[in-house]
């Protein structure tokens, strides 16, 4: 069957009606008659506004009379989803190096920078696309950037070459670097302020999530005797693995191809009517039993509305237009009144990814290690020795993918308490005792004797070390306004991609040493960041502007 499909004037995506890709509410042609009819209404927008009178309704107030249902938890899904496909494709790296060790002809310091390598590119993404969602909206980049990922990692499951494999992970980090910003963006600006905290931390909780799906895929793929093998090309089960973990940032891709764009970017840029006719969406899909009165938006009474330009005056005037529109973006950031939260967000970015992802992507090598050689992951200095493991090598996989596994799921507690806790204890006392309980968490580690003491300690870092992300995650939304918002998010998470590079080159560089040494400075950057925090201004219930 030919789908039909009405492509709308207002930010709205394409509503096509097939067998295959009316996903949004599968229904009966009733429905159909439904979507059809309102995109109707939607066209005819400019002329029935000029039509109709009445007062200017905050952004805020109007939000909150779109009710609470449906939409939101659909939005909160999708979102989710793409938050977890990041997670899988930054975490997949972790779990496949001791399986492509061999394949890929790795030493540690090789495996430091291939953990490095996806920051790399998520550092310049991060930049990159959050300031094209402050100009273009959050929906068009989302779908380039996740789209980014999914192809990057699809090429990587196919590298025979360590350099190659390398170059097709940075690619993937580009686009991981765009929609992690961008997606907790687009996710706050649909959020009324009293339930904003909650929800956020909501949408946070779906990294644990990919975290556990990345673990799970990996203990039921990598261990197993599986894939093809010939004398040139090995597509063994390792690599199986990284192809499906693309899966998650292409299906978010084509889903959001049926999203709106934010009303409250449309609000921001000007465009007034058209964020009122996504708000109306938004009103019908909650099915509020009252009919949508307000008929005029504005987003605070001082606001003015950024107007966009894109005169067709050729190729190199657009691209020099939109990198002075990025550097004035960018430079509101650093100028007061929204200075000193950016220095010190940039401070909190850096001391928590360094020190998270600094340990966090070396846990299935230390697991392997404490399997194979037994005592503390830092009494082996000096590369694996050979030796006789303890048990079969398909049991010495399966107890370091089981560890994984279990490390993602440690995540769970930290994840509920936050979104109890989000707005009763507010998010800087989270976030500063947060990170002085994974600090101390990471100086322990080096003195555990056992396999079993190193899982507890490390599943105990997950749980207290989530409390922290998730209110960062939080403050990174509110504290600036919609403008910025996503270049900010991009500028903080770029700082953090440059910490989890040292993080992981330096951890490279010394597990072999000693571990001791970059647990230490993981330790003491921590508990410095937490220090830090308390110097943020409170968020709880306030409006983003």
């Amino acid at each position: 069957m030919t789908p039909i499909c009405n492509i709308t004037r207002v930010g709205f995506r394409p509503i096509c009606f097939s067998p295959t890709l009316f996903w949004y509410e599968l229904s009966s042609r009733k429905q159909i008659d439904q979507e059809m009819e309102y995109q109707r209404l939607i066209d005819n927008q400019d002329e029935r506004d000029v039509e109709e009178t009445g007062s200017e309704t905050l952004y805020e107030d109007a939000l909150k009379q779109t009710g609470y249902g449906r939409f939101h938890w659909l939005v909160l899904f999708l979102c989710g989803w793409a938050v977890s496909s990041d997670a899988i494709e930054v975490l997949s790296v972790s779990f496949m190096l001791p399986s492509a060790q061999k394949d890929l002809d790795m030493s540690s310091v090789d495996k430091g920078w291939l953990n490095a390598i996806i920051f790399v590119g998520m550092m310049i993404g991060g930049y990159f696309w959050g300031s094209l969602a402050d100009r273009h909206g959050r929906r068009t980049v989302l779908l380039g950037s996740l789209t980014v990922n999914g192809l990057g990692g699809l090429v990587s499951s196919t590298s025979q070459v360590f350099w190659l494999f390398l170059l097709a992970r940075f690619i993937s980090g580009i686009g991981v670097g765009g929609s992690i910003p961008v997606i907790f963006s687009y996710f706050t600006e649909f959020q009324p302020k009293d339930r904003r905290g909650k929800m956020i931390s909501a949408l946070a909780t779906f990294w644990m999530f990919g975290n556990i799906i990345a673990a799970g895929l990996a203990w039921s793929v990598i261990p197993r005797d599986i894939g093809y093998h010939s004398a040139s090309f090995k597509y063994n089960s390792w690599r199986i693995f990284v192809a499906l973990c693309t899966i998650p940032s292409l299906t978010s891709a084509v889903f959001f191809i049926f999203m709106p764009e934010s009303p409250k970017f449309l609000l921001t840029i000007g465009q007034n009517r058209k964020a009122l006719s996504v708000l109306k969406f938004i009103h019908k899909k909650n099915k509020q039993p009252s009919s949508y009165k307000v008929t005029s938006l504005v987003l605070d009474p001082d606001h003015r509305p950024i107007h966009l330009t894109h005169q067709d005056t050729g190729c190199v005037s657009s691209i020099s237009r939109n990198l002075k529109s990025l550097a004035s973006i960018s430079g509101e950031l650093f100028r007061p009144p929204l200075l000193r939260s950016s220095v010190i967000m940039l401070i909190i970015n850096f001391t928590l990814s360094f020190g998270y992802y600094g340990l966090w992507m070396w846990f299935p090598e230390l697991f392997s290690r404490v399997e194979k050689y037994g005592g503390s992951p830092c009494d082996h200095h000096v590369g694996p020795p050979n030796r006789t493991t303890n048990s079969t090598g398909a049991m010495d996989k399966d107890w370091i993918y089981f560890s994984g596994f279990l490390t993602a799921l440690s995540n769970l507690p930290g994840n509920l308490l936050t979104i109890y806790l989000m707005d009763q204890l507010g998010r800087k006392l989270l976030l500063s005792s947060s990170m002085v309980a994974s600090g101390v968490c990471v100086f322990f580690i080096p003195l555990v004797r056992d396999k079993w003491q190193n899982l507890g300690v490390s599943c105990l870092f997950g749980a207290v070390s989530t409390v922290g992300w998730n209110a960062l995650d939080v403050l990174s939304t509110e504290l600036f306004p919609t403008n910025v918002r996503s270049t900010s998010m991009g500028i903080q998470t770029g700082v953090g991609r440059i910490a989890a590079i040292f993080g992981n080159v330096i951890f490279g560089e010394l597990v072999d040493v000693h571990c001791s040494i970059p647990m230490i400075l993981v330790s003491g950057l921590l508990v410095f960041g937490g220090l830090t925090s308390i110097r943020l201004p409170s968020t709880v219930r306030t409006d983003i502007h």
